[in-house]
């Protein structure tokens, strides 16, 4: 079989999780995680705080809620995974679903423009497919709107925008180190700011509300006399999955990320000429580090290489049905691009242990349609 997607792990990742375990002998958030912090910070630079979490979806929620309070609106596309729209009503606001433009497949600002009301107090734009080439535009409509602006970059750890790492600008920026992310914890994410107020919310909301325990937990202490004045949650990351994350990010750069981009292009090298096949032009050679690799089949031929790749034992994906179509989350809105878009997206094989055997094997099923 081939896999959609995979963890990329061992001995190394094996070794650190042991030393915890053996020679720190504390599994739970303390001074590892704090040391992975300060190796997140210092890789993505800007000068921004990292706080880890245990998930994407957790950092999400944070961060939403360190901005928002409940009752308030937050533009969002739809063409996103569920944990986004459950991050946004976990704080108590109201997800304001938006159309994609098709260039990008990333929130479309003209649309989001027309459905701000009152009550709208924050944009979540989402970099599918880790395409992040709007970083900037986002950053400019928040403030010429007044709306606080919270990045959902579970897809694009590593990817950079104008020279920048995505995470070293910008009001806050969301991650994810789930086992099939650029890079893994295990289950993890991590929210970057430079805004104090933020740092010292999440901080403590991760830690069921106890005010300033993180520096005690990284002390390898506990506080036993706190205060509690803010809802708080149980989403702090452990030093297992710091120790992991440690490793992994010493393997990005010399690892993961050539592979991953090797292997974008070669699909679009691949595929590019194929004249049902569209796909979202991106600089994989330069900033974009692809999470996944998504591409649109045309003139009705999506089932038949559904069908192909089945026969083949190869994993695929079809990310992600739009929110405003799942019934909890249901909205009676007319979203062109995104209804367009779904009908035709799907995502091949992604992994740094893809083969070129595998790569080629794809391509020509795709081709052969």
């Amino acid at each position: 079989m081939i896999r959609l997607s995979k963890s990329v792990v061992g001995k190394a990742e094996s070794e650190a999780v042991a030393h915890v375990i053996e020679d720190i002998g504390y599994l739970g958030m303390g001074a590892t995680v704090g040391e992975f912090e300060r190796q997140l910070e210092q890789y993505i630079g800007g000068g921004r705080r990292a706080i880890c979490v245990n998930s994407g979806t957790a950092a999400l929620h944070l961060a939403i809620g360190a901005v928002t309070k409940p009752g308030d609106e937050v533009l969002v596309p739809s063409f996103t995974f569920v944990a986004t729209y459950q991050a946004i009503t976990a704080a108590g606001c109201k997800p304001v679903s938006c159309d994609i433009r098709p260039d990008t497949l990333t929130l479309d600002l003209e649309d989001a423009k027309r459905r701000i009301t009152p009550r709208t107090t924050a944009i979540m734009p989402v970099y599918y497919a880790s395409n992040c080439s709007l970083a900037h535009d986002y950053q400019a409509f928040a403030h010429e709107y007044g709306l606080r602006l919270v990045e959902d970059a579970a897809h694009c750890f590593g990817c950079t925008h104008h020279g920048q790492k995505i995470g070293a600008m910008g009001d806050v920026v969301c991650f994810s180190f789930d086992g099939i992310k650029n890079i893994t914890t295990g289950e993890g994410g991590a929210i970057l700011t430079a805004d104090e107020e933020i740092i010292q919310k999440v901080s403590d909301a991760r830690l069921l509300g106890v005010q300033k325990d993180s520096e005690k937990r990284y002390a390898g202490q506990r506080s036993w006399q706190f205060d509690v004045v803010e809802q708080g949650y149980r989403y702090h990351m452990s030093n297992i999955f710091a120790a992991i994350g440690q490793v992994q990010l010493s393997r990005f750069e010399k690892e993961f990320a050539p592979r991953r981009c090797y292997i974008a292009q070669r699909y679009t090298e691949l595929l590019k000429n194929t004249p049902y096949v569209r796909l979202t032009p991106m600089d994989y050679e330069h900033d974009i580090v692809p999470h996944i690799f998504a591409l649109q089949i045309l003139d009705g031929k999506r089932p038949l290489l559904e069908q192909k790749l089945k026969e083949h034992d190869i994993q695929y994906g079809i990310q992600y049905a739009p929110n405003h179509h799942l019934t909890y989350f249901h909205e009676d809105v007319d979203l062109p691009v995104t209804d367009e878009v779904y009908a035709h997206i799907i995502s091949i094989p992604m992994h740094p242990e893809l083969s070129e055997d595998d790569i080629l094997l794809i391509c020509k099923l795709i081709n052969s349609l």
